[in-house]
């Protein structure tokens, strides 16, 4: 046994089960499609004589998915193809199944005779059933599901408070994570180098089409990288940039943000090879950009806690008085949802955001927050829309960061911006995109407006928009709504509540 993985066996905070040896051994693939540092994989292969591999094609989450050409299905079957192929250079090869797992696991775990089933734990309330109903079926079975940390630095209740209780507020939370953080917790699990114990297959195994599974194939290849490759590349690039994270990352006409959100998602690159870039290079250099991306990775776990204590987070207020808020509804409010969804606001900044998401499955971070901002305080349009529209967009998209940074806008989750902290897209718009590029790209219709007109066409003269080429009402929306008189209508609204909550 190596050094790292007998510290890794032996670490007395380790809460990695210890599993038997076994004969026969299966390990399941889900947000983790990678052979390096993976936790899973390592227990499974040091575990197992020999060992199988697969990846369902979940039919309960593929069949709810309303577009049938989506750019994440699309980057899971080819991640899949390159974990294949890595698995078939070492000796093995992966079984890939297009079924409901619930059933599919232990139907295959059967078949090839296995007496344990290794993955990597989900934290998300549907994933957590599922794993419960595939424990529960493998067991009448005989066989054994082990789950292993993996997707996070810390999880679940590693990180409390001094009184034992649930971090809600981020600052205190990120503070007691790097107070614990240390060089063990970001050890690599060697698990690229125990394939030797993959189950020989003489032939290939079977390797379902996208369109075998009723999907088309999109524009992901021309904008994007999957697999381990493509996030090696991608985290290789952003490490030649790590250092200016912090000053460039709000800007979104500029590579400044890492790009690596989808890999992160699917588990094409490992969090403790991230974190561990990010750690060591402030601890050597000072980094400020270094460390303002470890944040980041801090609020991915900060959110997955979040869902593992607080499930019921997942479709409601995190603060419960919240739900009495009374958003707008009716014909008129789906009229202003699709023009979001469309980015026909008449809101440059907002417009543009809305459509590099629809065209790419992208969307800046800085832009998430002032979306989210202006269709749950400008429009008055419960938060729960816009988290169900980023769900189907995004292709990073993860419920415990979606919902967290949803609630963060509507202020009615954990650490939430205060109700009355209300974003002005215009000025959001001039701070972060002052030489209108970012707009531009996504909206060329306003490419010839000098760099001050294009963050608010309405307020141009006419001359200023007939030079320009710009038609109010037709090339280009006229605004949906006015900003203060949204602003005063969002205050009200939320000020009702408050109050009611304070007398009861």
């Amino acid at each position: 046994m190596s050094n790292t993985s007998q510290s890794l066996a032996n670490h007395p905070l380790s809460t990695q089960p210890r599993p038997a040896f076994v004969k026969t051994g299966l390990m399941w693939f889900r947000r983790d499609l990678r052979t390096q540092d993976n936790a899973a994989l390592f227990y499974a292969l040091k575990h197992s004589e020999q060992l199988h591999c697969v990846f369902v094609f979940d039919k309960t989450i593929l069949d709810a998915l309303p577009n049938k050409a989506d750019r994440r299905v699309e980057f899971i079957w080819e991640s899949c193809a390159e974990l294949k192929q890595t698995l078939q250079a070492a000796g093995g090869d992966l079984h890939l199944v297009h079924d409901n797992a619930e059933q599919a696991i232990p139907a295959l775990a059967r078949q090839l005779k296995v007496q344990a089933v290794f993955a990597n734990k989900d934290y998300e309330p549907a994933a957590k059933q599922r794993d419960d109903t595939v424990r529960t079926t493998l067991g009448e079975a005989g066989i054994e599901l082990h789950l292993f940390k993996d997707q996070t630095i810390f999880e679940e209740s590693e990180v409390l408070t001094q009184a034992g209780g649930v971090f809600s507020v981020f600052t205190p939370y990120k503070n007691a994570c790097l107070k614990k953080l240390d060089r063990f917790h970001l050890t690599p699990y060697p698990s690229e180098h125990r394939l030797a114990s993959l189950a020989k297959h003489p032939e290939s195994l079977p390797f379902p089409g996208l369109e075998d599974m009723g999907f088309e194939r999109t524009n992901l290849l021309s904008l994007l990288k999957p697999g381990m490759s493509g996030a090696q590349a991608t985290f290789d690039d952003f490490l030649g940039r790590i250092d200016k994270y912090k000053e460039k990352r709000d800007f979104p006409a500029v590579r400044g943000v890492s790009y690596l959100s989808v890999h992160m998602r699917f588990g094409t690159l490992s969090i403790r090879t991230a974190a561990s870039a990010a750690y060591d290079r402030y601890q050597a250099h000072g980094s400020e950009g270094a460390m303002g991306w470890l944040n980041e990775l801090i609020w991915r776990d900060f959110y997955f806690q979040i869902i593992h204590h607080r499930p019921d987070a997942a479709t409601q207020a995190f603060k419960p008085e919240y739900d009495q808020i009374q958003w707008e509804s009716g014909p008129q409010a789906e009229k202003m949802f699709q023009a979001w969804c469309e980015g026909n606001t008449g809101f440059p900044i907002v417009d543009a955001a809305m459509r590099q998401l629809n065209q790419t499955g992208f969307q800046h971070n800085r832009l998430r927050m002032v979306t989210a901002s202006f269709l749950t305080k400008d429009l008055g349009i419960d938060w729960r829309w816009g988290e169900r529209y980023f769900a189907e967009h995004l292709n990073d998209f993860d419920l415990s960061a979606n919902n967290g940074g949803w609630q963060w806008a509507a202020s009615s989750g954990c650490d939430a911006q205060p109700y009355f902290r209300i974003f002005n897209p215009y000025s959001q718009s001039e701070k972060f995109d002052g030489e209108g590029k970012f707009i531009r790209k996504y909206c060329p219709e306003l490419a010839k407006l000098n760099n001050k007109q294009i963050h608010n066409p309405a307020a141009c003269t006419p001359m200023e928009l007939q030079m320009a080429g710009v038609e109010l009402g037709k090339t280009y929306p006229r605004p949906v709504v006015e900003h203060d008189e949204a602003r005063k209508k969002t205050l009200l609204r939320y000020e009702v509540v408050k109050k009611k909550a304070a007398s009861e």
